[in-house]
């Protein structure tokens, strides 16, 4: 049996597990503990399963403390980068350390987070829109153009994302329009696919993420992007912060001419223990 903790932001939720714990085969666990039908459970939690479990391996000698993040999704595959992963990961940081800042290492580079109170905002890093950093199959960056029948431009915000602009993000079948597009040669890492709708005072976004093979209830990377695209198409300003609304509550971005920033609310759900393996099966 292995200690892990669940926390979720903005609805993104996360099994947390201490880095130092033995835990054989990483992707297995995270595919059994993860699934929406018959994984990890808990009174409460309003769900079962995750969108991923985050290994953390905290170094508290560091000032401010540091944290190597690995996450890995339900599908087993480990994604570059997560937005609230990284917010919840600077969360759980902080409420061992005390400390109100925190340094997350990824495989898309290290972030800066600052804690307060259940509000944690992080660097995001430059978005990038060339082909080769996407990546994208073409020798231009992909603005605006069709892929499998949606009007996208891509970008990575620390994962890549497709991200179509529509009227209302709820009239369009998501789990219908994403996946050809999710796998669309033009993506040869495959995209998340998110969708954007002007509602006035921001955007409202739905993501169908790679690695989840579905829609969550938010996706940090891809408020990232919505507001990253929003500002390539001259919808919004640089420096400009921008409220971007998934399903699961608001999030606040800000896009400047050196990077970006998400920020937003984090929850802790519960703590318990989990078998490291499967149990044995019965003779």
């Amino acid at each position: 049996m292995i200690h892990v903790e669940k926390y979720h932001g903005t609805g993104n939720d996360f099994v947390i597990v201490d880095a130092a714990a033995e835990v054989p085969d990483r992707r297995a666990f995270a595919r059994r503990v993860c699934d929406r039908d018959t994984g990890i459970e808990h009174e409460n939690s309003p769900r079962r399963g995750a969108d991923g479990v985050l290994f953390l391996a905290l170094e508290d000698e560091f000032d401010p403390p540091r944290v190597v993040m690995t996450l890995v999704q339900p599908d087993g595959s480990v994604a570059a980068m997560c937005g609230n992963g990284a917010r919840c990961a600077a969360k759980w940081a902080a409420e061992r350390t005390g400390a109100d800042e925190v340094m997350i290492d990824t495989q898309s580079g290290t972030r800066h987070a600052v804690v307060d109170g259940d509000v944690v905002t992080i660097e995001m890093g430059r978005p990038r829109f060339d082909p080769d950093e996407v990546p994208v199959d073409a020798d231009a960056p992909l603005v605006e153009q069709s892929v499998e029948g949606l009007t996208v431009t891509a970008v990575n915000t620390g994962v890549p994302h497709a991200v179509a602009v529509v009227e209302d993000v709820d009239a369009v079948d998501l789990d219908a329009v994403a996946p050809p597009v999710r796998h669309a040669a033009v993506f040869p890492r495959g995209a998340n696919v998110t969708l954007a709708s002007s509602d006035g005072d921001g955007y409202r976004q739905r993501t169908f993420e790679r690695g989840v093979e579905g829609e969550t209830d938010s996706c940090g990377t891809g408020a990232v992007a919505v507001a990253a695209v929003a500002h390539r198409l001259g919808r919004v300003d640089t420096d400009e912060t921008v409220r971007v609304s998934p399903p699961g509550g608001d999030l606040d971005v800000t896009v400047t001419a050196d990077g970006s920033t998400l920020r937003g609310p984090v929850a802790h759900e519960f703590t318990t223990e989990v078998r490291a393996t499967p149990a044995p099966a019965d003779d």
